[in-house]
């Protein structure tokens, strides 16, 4: 199309547009209508169809005609595919003479932002007025033995309390999970308990430096072996899951300890592989145990549920207000934990909230199939975990891909959780970053932010909670409200 296109050309392209949408949308829902067993979720998956539908066409030409025209809201339709191309479509009818049909009315028009946030009330419970967002906050070891930490948390600002179970024990997680309802009971504040299952780990299980080169440098070369084998001489690292040895190839890059150090396979043996350093900072890399391990371009043999998260699963269930799944990489490891959980809570699981955990490339690409396996069976939402996506996915492609998982689950009517590093520097340090500032400002645009832990974090929620606050005034999702600029009250500016 072309900028000089008619009104009535302008109108046919919409009509064509809606009608091929609704079909492919209608063909998607059918598809998935064996996974949807909660009713409520059959219009948002329709929705989300819809979405997937309309988004795998370029709309750049048609947006710019509506540009032209004021009409510019296809930008901002994640919720309401169908009604918002229906009201488009009526106001380019109007602008052509055609009046005799009726526009979308409001309810219909709305509909899908009054889900998203009846939804995100079930989640994570109701909204602290007038914060749209809800701050969610890890919960160090020390909340287990000082009360006073989880009130004063609730006090700054704190809606969830998260409790990591790769850290800690069981009776710790107990004693976290009274502590924070003592406080939300003290406070007055209702506070849930998010409990994150630890997902299997892959870490380096020993490591061995040269005595004379304690780090390793651009160029250098090092062993990843399995954890029963010991390379002869030079850097080695063993990886203490050994599966994912067996699936390494020449040229697969591999990530160690949140892509501090990146390297390359060049041979693969059978005790393990020789990797190369292709990337690291310019003191090198300190290899230590029981750091991270991403393998971005191996498939890993490896279950979404492990041993360890089994184990945990009945306390989690009794102690859980939301249940957090880490490395989920598609449908099928979302029925799986459903499946665990209907057999420890068979009358009521479908009540608990699960929060899925986006963390792969293989996750990216099967969200879709994700978010219907989940939220058609129980409530639901989607966790941004920017530390490991970044490192899988790349630094660069990180902030383009957090906007289309917030697009894609806001299409579903799922809220979304911003996650890893927010407030980093204020958390740990004291004092804030200025990238961070306008990082956790952008975070407006979805339904929660996590904190991580660190000795300033009660200050960090209660900075996130006035930021957020002030942002609520300014923006609902990707929406700017226009409230009236208070910097420049004047109505002729001063030379």
């Amino acid at each position: 199309m072309t900028v000089d296109a008619s009104l009535d050309d302008l109108a046919a392209t919409l009509a064509d547009l809606r009608s091929t949408v609704a079909a492919e949308a209608d063909a998607a829902l059918a598809a998935w209508a064996p996974a949807i067993a909660r009713q409520a979720f059959t219009a948002s998956a329709h929705n989300l169809a819809a979405y997937l539908a309309l988004r795998r066409r370029d709309l750049r030409d048609l947006q710019v005609e509506l540009m032209a025209l004021g009409l510019s809201s296809l930008g901002r339709l994640e919720g309401r595919v169908l009604a918002n191309l229906d009201a488009v479509a009526w106001a380019v009818d109007r602008l052509r003479g055609v009046t005799d049909a009726a526009p979308v009315p409001r309810e219909r028009f709305w509909h899908g932002q009054i889900t998203l946030g009846r939804n995100t009330d079930t989640v994570f419970g109701p909204r602290a007025a007038p914060r749209r967002v809800r701050i969610i906050v890890t919960l160090p070891s020390a909340a287990a033995e000082e009360p006073a930490l989880a009130h004063a948390l609730l006090l700054a600002g704190a809606d969830v309390c998260r409790i990591n179970c790769a850290h800690d024990t069981p009776e710790a997680w107990a004693q976290m999970a009274a502590n924070v309802r003592a406080a939300a009971a003290a406070t007055g504040r209702e506070a849930r308990i998010l409990m994150d299952l630890a997902g299997p780990k892959v870490r380096t299980a020993a490591v061995r430096r040269p005595p004379e080169h304690g780090r390793l440098q651009l160029g250098d070369s090092f062993v990843l072996h399995r954890p029963t084998t010991v390379p002869p001489s030079g850097f080695a690292m063993a990886c203490a899951v050994p599966e994912a040895l067996d699936q390494l190839a020449q040229g697969h890059r591999v990530f160690i300890d949140d892509g501090k150090l990146e390297a390359v396979v060049e041979t693969v043996t059978t005790d393990g592989a020789v990797l190369r350093v292709t990337r690291v900072g310019a003191k090198g890399f300190k290899p230590k145990i029981e750091k991270g391990l991403n393998f971005p371009d191996t498939t890993l043999p490896v279950p979404a549920l492990s041993e360890k998260d089994l184990a945990d699963l009945p306390q989690v269930m009794a102690l859980a207000d939301l249940v957090g799944f880490s490395f989920v990489q598609n449908a099928a490891d979302i029925e799986t934990l459903q499946a665990a959980m209907a057999a420890l809570r068979p009358s009521d699981w479908q009540t608990l909230p699960l929060v899925a955990k986006i963390e792969t490339p293989r996750a990216i690409a099967q969200l879709p199939g994700i978010i219907v396996a989940a939220a058609g069976r129980q409530p639901m939402a989607v966790m941004i975990a920017r530390g490991d996506l970044a490192v899988e996915i790349g630094f660069e492609r990180l902030a383009e891909m957090q906007e289309e998982l917030m697009w894609l689950s806001e299409a579903a009517h799922v809220p979304v959780i911003w996650a890893t590093q927010v407030l980093e520097q204020l958390v740990k340090k004291g004092l804030p970053s200025r990238g961070e500032m306008t990082d956790a400002a952008m975070a407006v645009r979805a339904e929660a932010v996590m904190l991580n832990k660190g000795p300033h974090v009660v200050d960090g929620v209660a900075a996130l909670d006035r930021l957020l606050t002030r942002m609520a005034d300014h923006q609902d999702k990707k929406t700017p409200k226009l409230r009236a600029l208070a910097a420049w009250p004047e109505a002729v500016p001063v030379l």
